[in-house]
């Protein structure tokens, strides 16, 4: 008899119920889940982010040597760059509005003089942008800085293109590589069920009842706005500007969506995320350069972090924010989301700015510093999510130019 086989999908749904049970039962015990369970998932996640560099290089460079076309390559940036904040400007604003909304600092009595919170000074955005070209070849891939591996593999795709017929060889020896890294891709990512039961089973041990109740009004806050974004936003951008069924989207998202949100690492979805767009009728040339992009600059779910505890904090601390200052932040979080890209901690650096930019204490920080990971896992499916429906559009909006030129 022929049984039938789970899919890979089905089995990281099963692994994330499993280590969300697993977590609980250990929530006396959290340090077992933390020195025998969490170790295999850092090896999942070491190995996907083993991979994701060589992948994000020879991918990007291989889509660029397939257009064929230096002006495309810039005209494909611009649509990306412009949807990237144009959404980040929604989900900060939709951030602030279910925080007031909801009065998501109220009925909170805490303590607010013993808090202090070291501030991560935010680089200058001159110096965020001179940082975006490397001066070494291979130290971006070394660090995975993905800004300057896609600077690097734009760079390098040009220079194919335009050594014509000596360049051949060198196409060659890009799809050659990139074909070898998407099959070892595949092989880690058969070891995903794993890996997602080794991720959350900690979290949910460490993070037990006893330190989200307290907070589990901003919880439930932030995952309204974030929820909300994704369904009003995404559906409504590749319905419009694609023509697809919010519900295929969806679908076809769910393995990303899954895998984001139990290792809470944008850049370890990116492989899921490629092929997920890819399924879902995206070329491969652009889903190659919006997705690393995207996992770099797109913020969406963190923009709605900020806002959801920009007013949080002011409401603990009992300060008004008016109108002006609230679009001080709406305008801080969706500049800081390109202005800190690729720096490591972004998201505390950008709460750090948006904080400042309106004179909240930023002591605040350190009252959601401890449910942080909870607040993470919901920004980065938001994120990725944004990152694959630009991916959508951005493809759409190619084809219709394309079938404009015939």
């Amino acid at each position: 008899m022929n049984k039938k086989k789970l899919s890979l999908t089905a089995k990281i749904s099963i692994a994330l119920v499993l280590g969300v049970l697993a977590g609980l039962a250990l929530q006396g015990h959290a340090s077992i889940a933390v020195t025998y369970i969490k170790p295999l998932g850092t090896v999942y996640l070491n190995l996907i982010k083993m991979v994701v560099v060589p992948v994000v290089l020879l991918s990007i460079m291989q889509g660029i040597v397939s257009l064929q076309d230096v002006r495309k390559v810039g005209s494909i940036g611009v649509k990306t760059v412009a949807f990237y904040l144009c959404t980040t400007a929604l989900a900060v604003t939709l951030g602030l509005f279910f925080a007031n909304i909801l009065n998501v600092g109220g009925g909170y009595v805490i303590a607010t003089e013993g808090l202090s919170y070291e501030a991560k000074e935010a680089p200058s955005f001159i110096t965020t942008l001179v940082n975006i070209f490397p001066s070494n070849f291979f130290q971006p891939l070394v660090d995975a800085n993905m800004l300057q591996v896609i600077v690097i593999a734009l760079l390098f795709g040009f220079g194919i293109i335009l050594a014509g017929e000596k360049g051949k060889a060198a196409q060659e020896v890009v799809d050659s590589f990139a074909e070898v890294s998407f099959k070892v891709m595949g092989m880690i990512i058969q070891l995903s069920a794993i890996g997602v039961f080794a991720l959350i089973c900690p979290v949910v041990a460490e993070n037990g009842p006893a330190v989200l109740l307290p907070l589990l009004k901003v919880i439930l806050v932030a995952y309204v706005a974030y929820i909300c974004h994704m369904v009003a936003v995404y559906s409504m951008a590749v319905r419009s500007f694609a023509g697809m069924s919010p519900i295929t989207f969806f679908k076809g998202m769910s393995r990303p969506i899954i895998f984001a949100f139990s290792s809470a690492s944008s850049v370890g979805t990116l492989p899921f995320n490629m092929e997920a767009t890819q399924k879902l009728g995206a070329r491969k040339s652009i889903a190659s350069f919006v997705l690393p992009l995207g996992a770099t600059i797109n913020m969406d779910g963190t923009a709605i972090y900020q806002g959801v505890c920009a007013i949080f904090i002011a409401q603990i601390f009992g300060i008004d924010l008016n109108l002006s200052q609230q679009i001080s932040i709406i305008l801080t979080a969706t500049l800081a989301s390109i202005g800190t890209a690729g720096v490591p901690g972004s998201g505390m650096i950008m709460l750090t700015m948006v904080l400042q930019s309106v004179g909240l204490p930023v002591e605040g920080i350190a009252l959601v510093a401890g449910i942080d990971r909870i607040l993470d896992m919901g920004r980065t499916v938001v994120n990725i999510t944004g990152d694959a429906a630009c991916t959508i559009v951005v493809d759409a909006w190619e084809k219709k130019r394309e079938a404009k030129k015939h």
